[in-house]
């Protein structure tokens, strides 16, 4: 039975799955969007979210203790400088896992990960039309219709007025 175990192991060993996460992350933070299984994902997901949380404080401590985990200075940098910046005022959800299917090879399902506030494409969705019962040609028509009398006032209006300064 698996009483108060919490996390997926990933088939691998503690030392494996360490090394394994900390290298996704690594990927994660410097090319914003990564593919993979969606086990891996969603273990990468409980991995890299606290991480990016500690990143909004950037003391010397927090850069300590993030570089403890990734081991790579180049990718503290990239989180502490660009990711912390544009998720600094989001409370948490750093990442959306999206579903791709099932690899062909193996039947595993895959997905990617990706950092929310870096994805271009999910940003300019564009905006829902509100869709109503009512027909779109009488609204267009019964706007038109005051337009075309206003102007036909006014036209027989500025005739005669002209006439009497021709003469």
């Amino acid at each position: 039975m698996r009483h108060n175990k919490k996390f997926n192991h990933l088939g691998r060993t503690a030392s494996h799955r360490a090394a394994m996460l900390s290298n996704m992350a690594v990927s994660l933070i410097m090319h914003k969007r990564i593919t993979t299984t969606l086990a891996k994902a969603k273990a990468l997901k409980k991995y890299v979210e606290p991480l990016i949380t500690k990143s909004k404080n950037d003391t010397t401590n927090s850069r300590r203790v993030v570089f403890s985990y990734l081991q790579d200075k180049y990718a503290v940098t990239e989180l502490f400088q660009n990711v912390a910046e544009k998720v600094a005022n989001r409370p948490g959800g750093y990442t959306r896992i999206i579903k791709l299917g099932f690899r062909p090879s193996d039947a595993s399902e895959m997905a990617f990960i990706e950092l929310v506030d870096f994805d271009e494409n999910m940003a300019k969705t564009p905006k829902k039309t509100t869709r109503t019962r009512r027909s779109k040609k009488s609204s267009a028509a019964a706007a038109e219709a005051p337009v075309a009398e206003t102007a036909a006032a006014e036209a027989p209006a500025e005739a005669p007025a002209e006439e009497a300064k021709a003469e």
